[in-house]
């Protein structure tokens, strides 16, 4: 028995749960094997029962002054410290530096509220009350003592950002798109920033208020079909290959660059590639990348050697980039020379040794040697940077209550620049997924390192800031993918499969605290995406933080009777959708598309399994009939049996405008719902089976724009969110 107690403890102080509640709602216990996995790749030595104990107090030895403090508006601003019994009060004094530049100071004992050492509990002191928002400075100092004690103290608004508009109860539309789906006439055959002002003009003019990204993280421009945009290199740079080369400054200037892509031959690729039904990436990435160094060479000689306005704006940006930048922009130039070698070279982990460091002696000549190439990819983040900006302002000018949101990825890949240039904020012998669920009987591993909650700590949240302010700029809302994260994530041993995880928790009241502050600070509001297997005791707790929950229209069902529930119920502090990238567009849904497809795949090998997802699915349908015609939505000519009634644009429309007269402040379409697609943008669980974020719209934006059930479709949500807002 012993060594199961130790091993639990030890597991309880580093907050790595032993047990679950399953999908299936039964108790599931952790295996021992998992917890000394994970236990081991945070750092405890699971060598013997001995030594885990020794590890885990070293690990949790108490600092006499935690490293942060997070504390909400309003609540007592009281101090502990973890002193000695014999250590006099008298001895002690307090200075606090202020973010907005204030200095205050004091002394200890006459601020004492609770003295706890007798029972083991710490000296708790109190500071004034009235502190602004912010991350400030407390410094304790101690007579004979030469080094003084240090805490980050960072007070927060209770709850997240909102728009005024949202604030008064208006009811938001917009769509939600994968940027490189959208086709037109000038794109170089991938959705790019420019097609994206083009949406928002269009939108903001039909009384849309938003445009809903995929993640715009940096990916491998190197490897170009790594595709995925929920795998990324990094989550604070962005995806250089969304940048509109034609709209660059530089463009206009370089003679060359104009003469490649006026000629024939250059012309003709770029046709192909816009007309290719599905995205090809490795052709952008050629044309592209062909021109954009003419355009960094021009911009040397106009800008950096003249020291001229646009050359200084670009030096501000590298020099707030700082080491992040310098680690994406090195990555990024040394794997495009390595894969142009090795086209194996997928990633870092299969680069040469001396290589496989940002620090690495080889690594940092390898920078000083070729700091052109480095520099051209500083440039190009910074042209995407100002390109997401402008679409941002755009959608600002156009009168949009939102404009643009972005959305967070959960992690960063495995072989990116992020885990390459890690120094201890990422755990690299474990990945997060989920555990096994109905829709997913082995769980899923999303090969993504989790981010270590005790660093996070011990370095008052410094990456988790720095991601949300990378994540906050140029937006007006944030969705965070996997927002339960905040609370645990399912972490899995590095080489096991999904079904080997446990849940680690999460500081989840600092995390939304602080996500709470920067939301202010940006003017940024929050949406989180909480669907899966969500534990009651976070429902609760991101409803008081303002976040914004996630409701997609198929998924919410009642439990008594399994009907669905009327939009008009869903809570106003949310997002709702009909659809989402992970899931059948509406007509692929009716028509069963995704289950003939996974069939085809091979994703049901069990034949009674997929007929049961059959008979569930007409069952389903005719949930929504019923739904639908009882609140009054189902036009006259559409039937009542779902077994003979197809999806068409008025069986769409009517579905539409049934979620859009419900009571969620936010509501999100797709454009793909709009041209009765039926084709999926991605299929959970495929790799190679299908071509994942790849598919691009049917029509291109001029022609979407002009189609008259498009234009009617968006004038009646503007006109039922209209309704519903009062």
């Amino acid at each position: 028995m012993k060594e199961q107690t130790v091993l639990k403890q030890v597991a309880e102080m580093a907050h790595i749960a032993d047990s679950y509640v399953s999908a299936w709602g039964d108790e599931a216990q952790v295996s021992d094997e998992t917890i000394t996995s994970l236990l081991a790749s945070l750092g405890y030595d699971t060598s013997s029962d001995d030594a885990l104990l020794k590890s885990a107090e070293r690990k949790h030895k108490k600092e006499v002054l935690d490293p942060v403090l997070v504390l909400r508006d309003g609540e007592p601003v009281e101090v502990a410290l973890n002193l000695g019994v014999s250590a006099r009060e008298s001895e002690f004094s307090w200075c606090l530096e202020t973010e907005q530049g204030e200095v205050l100071e004091g002394y200890l004992q006459s601020q004492v509220v609770r003295d706890e050492r007798a029972e083991g509990g710490p000296l708790v002191f109190a500071l004034p009350g009235d502190l602004a928002w912010g991350y400030h400075k407390l410094i304790v100092s101690r007579k004979r003592r030469k080094k003084p004690y240090e805490m980050t103290l960072i007070i927060t608004p209770k709850a997240c950002f909102k728009q005024s508009p949202i604030e008064q109860g208006k009811k938001l539309w917009g769509p939600s798109v994968q940027l490189y789906t959208l086709r037109t006439q000038h794109n170089w055959g991938v959705g790019d920033f420019g097609d994206l002002k083009q949406l928002v003009a269009d939108i903001a003019s039909r009384g849309g208020d938003f445009v809903g990204l995929n993640p715009i993280h940096s990916l491998f421009p190197a490897n170009p079909e790594g595709a995925s945009p929920y795998s990324p290199s990094s989550r604070r740079w962005l995806n250089i290959l969304y940048i509109d080369v034609s709209s660059v400054p530089e463009f206009a200037l370089s003679a060359e660059a104009q003469q490649i892509v006026g000629s024939a031959d250059f012309q003709l690729r770029l046709q192909k590639a816009r007309e290719a039904h599905w995205v090809n990436y490795t052709e952008v990435s050629e044309l592209k990348m062909s021109i954009l160094p003419l355009l960094f060479a021009e911009f040397k000689v106009r800008h950096l050697n003249k020291n001229s306005d646009r050359a200084q704006a670009f030096l501000a940006f590298v020099e707030e980039g700082g080491d992040s930048l310098m680690h994406q922009a090195a990555f990024d130039a040394l794997h495009g020379e390595l894969h142009a070698e090795d086209s194996g070279m997928w990633g870092w982990p299969v680069f040469p040794d001396k290589y496989r460091t940002f620090d690495s002696t080889a690594t940092q000549k390898y920078i000083k040697e070729n700091l052109e190439q480095v520099h051209l990819y500083m440039y190009l983040q910074w042209l995407a940077d100002c390109q997401i900006n402008d679409a941002q302002s755009l959608a600002e000018e156009k009168g949009m209550a939102v404009g643009l949101y972005r959305d967070l990825a959960v992690g960063v890949a495995d072989s990116g620049s992020e885990s390459w240039a890690d120094d201890g904020n990422l755990v690299m012998d474990a990945s997060i997924g989920a555990p096994p669920d109905i829709l997913g009987p082995l769980g899923q591993n999303w090969g993504l390192p989790p981010l270590n909650p005790q660093v996070l700590k011990n370095t008052s949240y410094d990456a988790y800031i720095k991601l949300l302010r990378a994540n906050m700029k140029h937006c007006g809302a944030l969705r965070i993918d996997h927002v339960l994260g905040l609370l645990r994530l399912w972490w899995i041993p590095k080489g096991e499969d999904a079904t080997k995880g446990a849940y680690v928790y999460y500081p989840v009241q600092d995390m939304l605290s602080i996500l709470a502050l920067e939301s202010h600070r940006y003017q940024c509001s929050v949406i989180g995406e909480d669907l899966g297997t969500v534990p009651d005791e976070i429902v609760d707790i991101l409803a008081d933080a303002g976040v914004h929950s996630y409701k997609v229209f198929f998924f919410e069902t009642s439990k008594e009777d399994g009907g669905f529930i009327s939009p008009q119920h869903y809570a106003s502090q949310s997002m709702a959708a009909l659809c989402t990238h992970d899931m059948p567009t509406l007509r692929g849904f009716w028509h069963c598309d995704d289950l003939k497809m996974g069939q085809e795949i091979g994703l049901y090998p069990d034949a009674a399994q997929l007929d049961t997802l059959f008979d569930d699915r007409l069952e389903c349908k005719q949930g929504i009939l019923d739904s639908v015609a009882w609140h009054g939505f189902l036009p006259e000519g559409v039937g009542r049996d779902a077994s003979q009634v197809p999806m068409d644009s008025y069986l769409a429309e009517a579905l539409q405008l049934h979620v859009a007269a419900g009571g969620s402040t936010l509501l999100s379409v797709q454009l793909e719902d709009w041209l009765e697609m039926d084709k999926p943008v991605n299929i959970p669980g495929t790799v190679d089976e299908y071509p994942n974020w790849r598919r691009k719209l049917s029509m291109n934006l001029d022609e979407i724009f002009a189609h008259e059930g498009v234009n009617r479709i968006a004038s009646k949500l503007t006109e039922t969110r209209e309704k519903a807002g009062k």
